[in-house]
């Protein structure tokens, strides 16, 4: 069940290109605003069902400022994601989840002062590589799988410190950005820029952004304390697999040999760094 929970979490964010491909009627502001009221709409709802809401009046302020931080990050994130996938550039949007495990361990030699061994070296120096070969193709650096990879890689380290359970965190989360949100919804209808409200599909659609966004995070709690992390690690890269896959066959995104030359070297950093992860974590069993 674990697996399965593990593999649910990461097809369905696999599929986002599809759903949020839909949105291009909206602005990517807009559409960021509806998905973190709508998402914490859901997440106070579930909480509410399963009797957990009183948990968040249980946390501390040092909780609640790496709370407003890890919301920082994810809307980040969420925004730019959403920004590239309504401007056809799914295949970059890839990339930055396929860079993202290589980004989490430069983090860690940066800013915890990790040692890491010649082989994890070797992969990072390859995703260097492949950065720049990209920029070459791009004709500029592949700013939105940059941002993608760091914001997420942040909000990764946020949480590693963050004393709350995946639903009242996401709850935590959506509160904290509420406001900003909040805003941004009553001044784009103020001006008349909005679109939630200008039709039933289309209002129904930013609504969805809510269970689409909790749904997989859901499954992604229930599958972290059953699977090894090994087995995560390995699941995680089917999210952009899927998202390049989408970009290339369906959005029909060009994909000259030169990129494939520097996604074929991201590929490789992650086959060595993957490999020498299973092969440790073999030995310390």
């Amino acid at each position: 069940m674990g697996v399965a929970f593990g593999f649910g979490a990461y097809f369905l964010w696999g599929l986002f290109p599809a759903v949020f491909g839909l949105l291009k009627f909206a602005d990517p502001v807009e559409v960021l605003a509806e998905r973190i009221l709508w998402t914490l709409g859901m997440a106070l709802l579930a909480l509410l069902v399963t009797g957990r809401l009183r948990e968040l009046r249980g946390i501390d302020a040092r909780t609640w400022r790496l709370a407003a931080a890890a919301s920082l990050a994810l809307s980040i994130n969420w925004g730019v994601y959403v920004y590239g996938v309504i401007n056809e550039q799914v295949v970059e949007c890839a990339l930055g989840y396929f860079i993202n495990p290589l980004v989490t361990v430069a983090f860690g030699v940066i800013i915890f002062r990790e040692r890491l061994r010649r082989v994890q070296w070797v992969a990072l120096a390859l995703g260097a590589s492949a950065v720049i070969v990209l920029t070459v193709d791009y004709g500029r650096p592949p700013w939105i799988a940059l941002i993608l990879a760091c914001s997420f890689a942040t909000y990764g380290l946020i949480k590693k410190v963050i004393r709350l359970d995946a639903l009242p965190g996401l709850a935590a989360e959506g509160i904290s950005a509420a406001p900003f949100a909040l805003i941004t919804v009553i001044v784009l209808g103020v001006t008349g820029n909005a679109t939630f409200g200008s039709s039933v599909s289309h209002s129904a659609l930013l609504m969805v952004t809510g269970p689409i966004t909790l749904i997989p995070l859901l499954f992604f709690a229930l599958a972290a304390p059953r699977v090894p992390l090994s087995t995560m690690g390995i699941l995680q890269y089917l999210t952009p697999a899927l998202q390049l896959t989408w970009g290339v066959l369906i959005g029909h995104e060009p994909m000259p040999a030169s990129r494939w030359a520097g996604f074929a070297l991201i590929w490789l950093a992650l086959a060595i760094f993957t490999v020498d992860a299973l092969r440790r974590r073999q030995r310390a069993g």
